[in-house]
């Protein structure tokens, strides 16, 4: 075996997948926290030690080549095995200082983590937190995050997954808003004023299907996938909206609408790799978020 191959970077193995991933080189220097420059010497580098084209160049970014697509399955073993030297060495860690990553929704997030992680920094100092605040699904087991909050339960084996509770979803308007245009009473008098929805998402195009009303994107007189602009424009008294329960509850210029259209509500997950569950770290952070999160849960 050429010792070029036999003594592979694994930093150039990782920018290849990046790339590989994102499509091009400012991309994936994104995601890694580098730079483009550095980026494209490390393609050209693996490139050379494999004597291989990797990519074509092409105006609107990279793809791979027939030789990239061949290598990418093993990358992608490389990957995870070096995920799994990281999750394992990160679990037997026995300090109570240093960064732990948390990812939970936009809304969580905004309204409700920021108390609970500054008592969490008066018990513990020394742990710092990455907050990722986001609706899609980052990966635990590929740390992207050390610890999830989830409105789903995750199925991962390798994952330790706790049901906290739920939170109850209600139908919400501002106080100044009723004021001027009346409350319904009624879930038909509802569609008499603007609602507050979704872009793209159809979750709530979905919901409401499914208990009887014929809902459509055009229902909706303001439109955004932002669950946390959303409630902004409620406050704003722009229209009616949907909100969390224990959000609503904090706002007094909220006031709830007794309409029974039978909303779901969102089961609330705390999750982590198994590896990392017993480290005195994350094991501090998830007792805190267990405990912050009670009394916003049914």
């Amino acid at each position: 075996m050429d010792k070029s191959l036999s003594s592979l970077d694994w930093t150039l193995v990782r920018a290849f997948l990046a790339v590989a991933d994102t499509g091009s080189l400012s991309g994936a220097a994104r995601r890694l926290g580098g730079s483009q420059p550095t980026l494209g010497r490390q393609i050209r580098q693996l490139e050379t030690a494999l004597g291989q084209a990797l990519f074509h160049r092409r105006p609107k970014g990279l793809a791979l080549t027939e030789n990239g697509r061949a290598l990418l399955p093993g990358a992608q073993k490389m990957q995870a095995a070096m995920h799994e030297i990281e999750l394992t060495a990160a679990g037997r860690e026995t300090g109570l200082s240093g960064p732990v990553r948390i990812t939970a929704s936009e809304t969580v997030s905004f309204s409700i983590l920021p108390p609970i992680l500054a008592k969490l920094r008066l018990d513990a100092p020394g742990i710092s937190i990455d907050l990722v605040p986001s609706d899609s699904t980052e990966n635990l087991l590929f740390r992207e995050a050390d610890i999830a909050l989830r409105m789903y339960r995750p199925r991962q084996l390798e994952l330790v997954a706790r049901h906290l509770g739920d939170i109850r979803l209600g139908i919400y308007a501002s106080r100044a808003y009723l004021d001027r245009a009346g409350r319904p009473a009624t879930a038909r008098e509802l569609f008499d004023h603007p609602i507050i929805g979704y872009d793209r998402n159809e979750e709530i195009i979905r919901e409401l299907q499914s208990r009887g009303f014929p809902a459509t994107r055009d229902w909706f007189a303001f439109r955004c996938d932002s669950h946390t602009v959303n409630w902004e424009l409620v406050r704003a008294g722009c229209g009616i909206g949907f909100g969390q329960a224990g959000v609503a509850r904090s706002d007094p210029g909220i006031e709830e609408i007794p309409i029974d259209v039978n909303l779901p509500v969102l089961p609330v997950w705390l999750a982590t790799h198994q590896a990392l569950r017993h480290s005195p770290r994350i094991a501090m952070v998830w007792d805190a978020l267990a405990e912050g999160m009670a009394p916003h849960l049914m």
